[in-house]
């Protein structure tokens, strides 16, 4: 069975708790690489297997003719997860956006 890595993040009004798209993940990340995992099963577990298992084929892996969703970090994620966290730059469907 996979593991897949996922956040509760929304921003509905009214709602008790809201986490934030992102910050959530990131704080996902950490814990499930000091379970054992490693910094690149956790990445997995977050972007090409839930991909995958939610049957969109064209997200979850940076390859020609997929959807080009990149996030670009000022680190070594598959190294250290916590890099993951130093976003410098974010494209969402070819469109390059602010980082947050």
């Amino acid at each position: 069975m996979p593991l897949l890595a996922g956040t509760d993040a929304n921003d509905r009004p009214a709602v008790p708790f809201g986490p934030e798209h992102g910050p959530s993940l990131h704080h996902e990340l950490e814990p499930l690489v000091a379970a054992g995992l490693t910094p690149a099963e956790a990445l997995d577990a977050a972007t090409a297997r839930p991909a995958e298992l939610l049957g969109l084929p064209d997200l979850g892996a940076v390859r020609p003719g997929l959807r080009a969703d990149l996030v670009l970090v000022d680190g070594d994620p598959p190294a250290d997860v916590t890099g993951a966290r130093a976003i410098t730059r974010v494209w969402c469907a070819g469109v390059e956006h602010a980082a947050a």
